[in-house]
C-alpha cells in the first residue's frame, strides 16, 4: 500500500505541484495567467527591495490552490471571471437589480 495526499482521487487530473512552473502550466484560463505574471513581477520586485521570501511564499500558496481550482473545474473558472467582468461592468444580478443598487442599500458606497 502506498500513501497517497488525502485529497488524491484515482482517475482525477492530480493536482500541479507548489511551484512557480508547475502553478502557471495549470492555469488554463488566459485571466489568471495574466494575472499571475503581472502579480509575480510585482512580487518579485517586493522581494528584491525588502529581502524577504515570505511575500514569495505567500504568492506562492495563493495561486497553488487557483491552480488546483483550475485543474479540476476549468470551466467553473470562466465562468467566475465572466461573471466578475459583468459585476465590475454594473450588470445586473440574476435577479434584475444592479449591484450599485444593492451595495449602496447597505450603505457602502461605489
Amino acid at each position: 500500500m502506498t500513501a497517497q495526499p488525502y485529497d488524491f482521487v484515482p482517475g482525477q487530473t492530480p493536482l500541479p505541484e507548489k511551484n512557480l512552473r508547475a502553478i502557471r502550466a495549470a492555469l488554463v484560463i488566459p485571466e489568471d495567467r495574466e494575472a499571475f505574471d503581472a502579480g509575480l513581477k510585482a512580487v518579485l520586485d517586493e522581494v528584491r527591495v525588502s529581502l524577504d521570501l515570505g511575500a514569495l511564499n505567500a504568492f506562492v500558496h495563493r495561486w497553488w490552490i487557483s491552480a488546483c481550482d483550475s485543474v479540476r473545474d476549468p470551466e467553473g473558472r470562466r465562468q467566475m471571471h465572466n461573471r466578475a467582468e459583468q459585476v465590475l461592468a454594473g450588470g445586473p444580478r440574476p435577479e434584475g437589480r444592479p449591484w450599485r443598487e444593492i451595495l449602496a442599500a447597505r450603505g457602502i458606497d461605489v
